[in-house]
C-alpha cells in the first residue's frame, strides 16, 4: 500500500453539504465493483437516509459496499436502520464500540474521526463532511461550514487501498520517527497524497505537514479550523512565519457548536496577535472546517482539526496537494468568509486584563508542550472493528 507522493491527480473543492453530498450519491450510483465509507457520524435523518438508499441500491446490484461508522459519533443508529443495510449485502461496521454508562458514551478517547468515501480506485472524496442533515444550509443557524475534496487519479487508488486495509486491520506500516519537515513536492500541478494520524507508527504526520508548510510558506499562509488549541510547536511556528514577513491569517469559530473550544482558542490570541497573526472569528455559523492553503500553490483538506484529540488521540485522514487551482478555488472561498462573515480579532485594550491573560497563556503553553506525551500514555488499544450481520430473521447481531 503507497502512501507516498502521486502525481497528475485531479481535484474539485466541494463547499458544504449542498455540493458534496449530490457528488457522493452520484458517484455511488455510477459504482461497478466496490465502494468504500468511512464516517465519524451516519444519523438516520434525511441526509443519512439518502446515503443508505444509495449504497442498498449500489449492494443489491452487486457492487462490494463495506461501510464503517464511528461507535462514538454514530452510536444512536437504530437496528432497523442498520439491519436494512446488512440485509442487501452491505458489510457493516463500528468503530470501538462500548455500550453507555448512565446514559453517558464511554468511548471518548481514539475515536476513528476520517472521513473517506472510495469508488472503484477510481475516485475518492476526503475531507470534515458527516453525513448528517447539521451540514445543510436548511438547518438553520446550527448548520456547519465545512469542506470536503472529490480527486481522480492515483492517489483515488492509495485511498481505496488504505481503506480496505483498515477493515482487516492493517494501515501505514510503522515507520522510524521522523523530523517535522515537509517532503519532497513534485514538480507540477497535480501532485499529492494521503496523510494519516494513527495510534501505531504515524502519531503525528499530519501536524507534521502543517508546521512544514508554514515553516516553508514566503507569502501566505491562511488556516481554517473549527477547534484550534495546537502545541506550543505548532504556536512557535506560526509566530515566527509572521515575525519573518510571511502573512499569517487563521480563521477559527465565532459562533461555536462546542462553546470550550473557543475558550480554549482565545488563551492563544494575546501570543500570536503579538507576533503579527491575523485572527478572524466567522460569525454566520458554526465553523467545521479544517483546511489550509500554503502560498498559492499547496493546500490541506481532511478531518483533522489542531486540537489535542485530533493531534494526540483520533485516527485522522487529510490530502495534502499541490495544485495551484485547488489551492485557488479554497483560498477564494476562505476570502470570501473572511470578507463577508467574519469579525477580525483584536487585543484587548487593558493593560490589567492583557496581563492576566499573559499568565493563563504561560500556563497554557506549558500543558500544551507536554499534553502530547500525556496522551500517550493514556490506555491504549488496538483499533477494533465490530462487524454487524444480517441474521436470518431480518434482526441484526
Amino acid at each position: 500500500m503507497n502512501l507516498g507522493w502521486r502525481e497528475h491527480n485531479r481535484y474539485t473543492l466541494l463547499e458544504n453539504g449542498t455540493e458534496y453530498f449530490p457528488a457522493v450519491i452520484k458517484a455511488i450510483e455510477a459504482a461497478q465493483s466496490e465502494v468504500l465509507v468511512e464516517t465519524f457520524i451516519l444519523f438516520d435523518d434525511a441526509v443519512g437516509q439518502d446515503i443508505q438508499r444509495a449504497l442498498i441500491a449500489a449492494a443489491r446490484r452487486g457492487v462490494s459496499v463495506d461501510l464503517t461508522v464511528d461507535g462514538y459519533g454514530s452510536d444512536e443508529l437504530g437496528d432497523a436502520f442498520v439491519g436494512a443495510m446488512t440485509e442487501s449485502g452491505i458489510r457493516f461496521h463500528v468503530f470501538d464500540p462500548r455500550p453507555r454508562l448512565l446514559g453517558v458514551r464511554t468511548n471518548v478517547f481514539r475515536r476513528m474521526h476520517r472521513k473517506i468515501v472510495a469508488v472503484d480506485r477510481k475516485l475518492a472524496f476526503v475531507g470534515g463532511i458527516n453525513f448528517s442533515a447539521d451540514h445543510l444550509p436548511e438547518f438553520g443557524p446550527e448548520a456547519k461550514q465545512d469542506y470536503a475534496v472529490v480527486l481522480e487519479g492515483p492517489l483515488a487508488e492509495d485511498i481505496a487501498d488504505f481503506a480496505r486495509a483498515a477493515l482487516n486491520g492493517g494501515g501505514p506500516r510503522r515507520q522510524r520517527r521522523r523530523p517535522a519537515r515537509l517532503d519532497p513536492l513534485p514538480d507540477g500541478d497535480g501532485g499529492g497524497r494521503l496523510v494519516v494520524r494513527d495510534n501505531v507508527g504515524h502519531q503525528n504526520d499530519i501536524e507534521r505537514y502543517y508546521r512544514a508548510g508554514v515553516r516553508s510558506a514566503r507569502q501566505d499562509v491562511l488556516i481554517a479550523n473549527a477547534y484550534f488549541f495546537p502545541g506550543y510547536h505548532l504556536l512557535r511556528d506560526l509566530a515566527n512565519a509572521a515575525r519573518r514577513g510571511v502573512r499569517v491569517r487563521l480563521l477559527l469559530q465565532g459562533e461555536p457548536d462546542v462553546l470550550v473550544a473557543r475558550l480554549a482558542a482565545t488563551m492563544l490570541y494575546d501570543y500570536l496577535i503579538d507576533a503579527g497573526v491575523e485572527i478572524h472569528e466567522y460569525c454566520k455559523r458554526p465553523l467545521h472546517g479544517k483546511v489550509a492553503c500554503f502560498d498559492d500553490d499547496w493546500s490541506t483538506i481532511g478531518s483533522s482539526n489542531l486540537d489535542p484529540l485530533s493531534l494526540a488521540l483520533n485516527l485522522e485522514a487529510n490530502v495534502v496537494a499541490r495544485d495551484a487551482s485547488l489551492n485557488a478555488a479554497l483560498r477564494r472561498s476562505l476570502d470570501r468568509l473572511i470578507a463577508q462573515d467574519c469579525r477580525p480579532v483584536e487585543l484587548p485594550k487593558n493593560s490589567k486584563r492583557r496581563l492576566r491573560r499573559l499568565w493563563i497563556g504561560v500556563v497554557v503553553f506549558h500543558f500544551l508542550r507536554r499534553f502530547p506525551a500525556w496522551a500517550g500514555s493514556l490506555p491504549a488499544h488496538k483499533p477494533r472493528l465490530h462487524s454487524v450481520a444480517a441474521e436470518p430473521g431480518g434482526d441484526t447481531a
